[in-house]
């Protein structure tokens, strides 16, 4: 059985989520990493769970804990809401300026 991200290239998310691309050129399966902090830090449970039956769970972890930059404080939170399994301290976004003002958000 094919997966829903290669029988539909667009998860089912609200457009106002992506207001700032052009979301019909977007590759959904290329820039995942942007597309899954967007849910993260805007989007509630309904969109979490498109995302993960988008991407899969265990790619939306991978995704939260390890290659994604950059997070602002509350998204770290809800992640950590959304996914208990997680630890703040695992988390790149979170290691990666921890200590660091972003003064700018």
């Amino acid at each position: 059985m094919e997966s829903r991200a290669k029988i539909n290239k667009i998860p089912n998310l609200d457009r106002v989520f992506f207001w700032d691309f052009d979301i019909d050129a977007m590759d959904f399966m290329q820039a995942y990493k942007t597309i899954i902090a967007r849910i993260v830090e805007r989007g509630g449970q309904q969109e979490i769970d498109e995302i993960i039956h988008f991407y899969g769970y265990e790619k939306v972890i991978t995704a939260i804990r390890d290659e994604i930059y950059f997070l602002p404080n509350y998204a770290i939170e809800k992640a950590l809401k959304f996914f208990p399994e997680l630890k703040k301290e695992e988390m790149h976004c979170y290691l990666n300026r921890k200590g660091k003002p972003y003064h700018w958000i």
